[in-house]
């Protein structure tokens, strides 16, 4: 193939190591920032309520920025613009630790994950670059670099945070190696623009019909991953009578399955393909969901999460490179499967909080059993246009 011969095999590996960089530093963000919201609802003196509020200004942030980023990548270098974007959401996390007001703080996180939406479709998009240019599936362990991005940053956040290292300080020095990190990966990353005659996609791409069966199974997939992420402490202590550490580290059983299941994620995919592949991670996923609604003790429950982590973990990254395999602009494309994603990930703790509130958590989870026997349902959406 033409690709392999202008990109010999040396310079594949070193932009494959170099867009896994870029993903964990990615997460790396995500983690820092998630591990210090406590710190940061202390600093602008908001309770549940306004921080709850807050909150959804990264998902708004994003949703409404990614539509513009088919238009970026039309027009720019995708190794620069990967560059440009990723640099500016790393240095977008020493803002959330700047405001002292509630308003103030909605505005920034707001810019905070519209750079994050940004970055993330432009990242996937190399990475579907690499993807094509392999011949093979690897695109499931670049989101497991992410994962593994979000674990360390998360980490490294809480032993700052038990040393009394404020934020401020702390986001800033994790921005600067961060930086630092993602500008020597870029130089390596491919570099790529579209044919001349391609047609230049609209300055805000909504989704288009062709990609949207796929977006939606990343939707089910991303909201049981956001549910899961936000409740399943709640699950086992509440519902469980899980001591607090008990269920803490359900949320890290959750995590840590995900991230195994994307490195060993390429090599089913390409044993079975992306179809069966979804189809046999959505059984899984609803195995796991089913069990944690059906559970009577802690452990049952938490090894249900963790079934549930390994069953969706792979949806999302194959979601996203059947995405770039479309006809049409893959920038395009991959802006509209991230926005539906992100969508479904900003509103899934609020639905399964609601349905808690009238019903029960239990109850709420159904939702969850449902979505992921979607997946399996919605697998043939992944099936490669030939």
């Amino acid at each position: 193939m033409p690709t392999l011969r202008v990109h010999p095999d040396r310079t594949l590996r070193q932009a494959r190591a170099a867009t896994s960089a870029i993903f964990a530093a990615h997460g790396a963000v995500t983690g820092t920032f998630a591990a210090r919201v406590p710190w940061v609802a202390d600093h602008v003196g908001t309770g549940p309520g306004g921080l709850g509020v807050a909150l959804l200004m990264p998902g708004l942030g994003a949703i409404l920025a990614m539509p513009l980023s088919g238009r970026l990548a039309h027009r720019f270098d995708l190794r620069a613009l990967t560059r440009v974007l990723i640099v500016a959401w790393c240095l977008s996390l020493i803002l959330p630790a700047l405001p002292t007001s509630l308003p103030l703080l909605c505005l920034t996180l707001a810019v905070y994950g519209a750079t994050a939406g940004l970055a993330d479709v432009a990242m996937n998009a190399q990475a579907v670059l690499v993807e094509e240019r392999y011949e093979r599936s690897v695109m499931s362990s670049f989101h497991g670099w992410w994962s593994v991005g979000g674990l360390a940053g998360s980490t490294l956040a809480a032993l700052a945070a038990r040393a009394g290292v404020g934020a401020p300080l702390h986001f800033t020095l994790t921005s600067i190696a961060l930086v630092a990190l993602s500008l020597v990966a870029a130089t390596w990353l491919l570099s790529h623009r579209p044919e001349p005659s391609a047609e230049e996609p609209p300055a805000f791409a909504l989704p288009t019909a062709a990609v949207l069966p796929i977006g939606l199974v990343g939707l089910c997939a991303v909201f049981a991953e956001g549910a899961s992420l936000d409740w399943s402490a709640v699950y086992i202590r509440d519902l469980l009578g899980a001591p607090a550490s008990t269920a803490a580290a359900t949320v890290a059983v959750f995590s840590i399955a995900m991230a195994a299941a994307r490195f060993g994620g390429d090599w089913v995919v390409r044993r079975l393909g992306p179809v069966r592949t979804v189809r046999i991670s959505g059984v899984l996923a609803t195995l796991g969901a089913v069990t944690v609604v059906l559970a009577e003790t802690p452990w049952l429950g938490i090894l249900g999460f963790g079934l549930l982590g390994v069953g969706i973990a792979v949806v999302v990254p194959l979601v996203f490179a059947a995405a770039g395999r479309m006809p049409g602009h893959p920038g395009r494309n991959l802006a509209g499967v991230a926005g539906i994603a992100y969508g479904s990930g900003l509103i899934a703790p609020g639905v399964i909080g609601g349905i808690a509130h009238v019903s029960s958590l239990t109850t709420s989870f159904l939702l969850i059993v449902a979505l992921t026997a979607l997946v399996a349902v919605g697998a043939a959406a992944l099936k490669p246009k030939t």
